[in-house]
């Protein structure tokens, strides 16, 4: 007979308190311990899609004010995907800024 499986797994990370800010999680011994984001990438597909949805947001909001009542997409839908395109704007330059920001740490560091 196979001995029965205990009622609680095996030991589990400790969690950070909730609230604390600046602090990374602890390690759980699955990830590499020399994982790097891809931070040239980042910065590459943040540089091309900002000015990308900056544009979209800009062509559905124009459109969206030129619509008319009876316009097929209305002009709900298209303030819609203007809000949309304007949140990943904000989400772009958000991550551009981080990148930037850690690229400079990096620099700053190695020398």
């Amino acid at each position: 007979m196979s001995p029965e499986p205990s009622a609680r797994p095996g030991p589990t990370a400790p969690r950070p308190r909730s609230g604390t800010t600046g602090r990374r999680m602890p390690r759980t011994g699955t990830e590499p311990v020399t994982a790097r984001s891809a931070l040239r990438l980042r910065l590459l597909l943040s540089g091309i899609f900002l000015p990308v949805f900056v544009a979209a947001a800009a062509l559905f909001a124009l459109w969206a004010a030129d619509s008319g009542p009876g316009d097929i997409p209305g002009g709900g839908v298209l303030v819609t995907l203007a809000a949309v395109f304007a949140a990943l704007v904000l989400l772009a330059a958000l991550d551009l800024l981080v990148v930037i920001r850690r690229l400079r740490r990096e620099r700053g560091a190695g020398s």
